[in-house]
């Protein structure tokens, strides 16, 4: 399980890449590819090819965090492959790492109570 602090963005690279990358070469990519600031405070998600790995990258304010993960059956679910980023909410990151459907979780409706008189 992976707590997100509140107000953190969470951004997932739709499009597959080569695992072999290491911090350096995923913050390369984030700069380049998706146009971000690989050192705000933002977690940057990426899938593998046969979409049972993820790496997660994140900067932590002293040093960059790259979280490795790899389902030993299944895979986890991805958005389409596509160009570009998606955003996740903190609680859809949780179940993407857990290797659930993250797609399935929506915010609830906020009921407001009613004045009475």
């Amino acid at each position: 399980m992976i707590a997100v602090p509140a107000g953190v963005k969470v951004l997932v690279a739709t499009k597959p890449v080569d695992f072999r990358k290491g911090a350096d070469g995923l913050v390369a990519l984030v700069r380049e590819a998706l146009g971000h600031d690989p050192f705000s405070e933002t977690i940057f998600i990426f899938r593998s090819k046969r979409a049972d790995r993820l790496k997660i990258l994140a900067w932590d304010g002293s040093g960059l965090v790259l979280f490795w993960k790899r389902l030993e059956h299944g895979a986890f679910r991805w958005p389409p492959v596509s160009d570009g980023v998606m955003r996740l909410t903190a609680p859809q990151l949780a179940a993407l790492v857990d290797g659930m459907d993250w797609s399935r979780l929506h915010a609830r409706d906020v009921v407001r109570p009613t004045a009475t008189s």
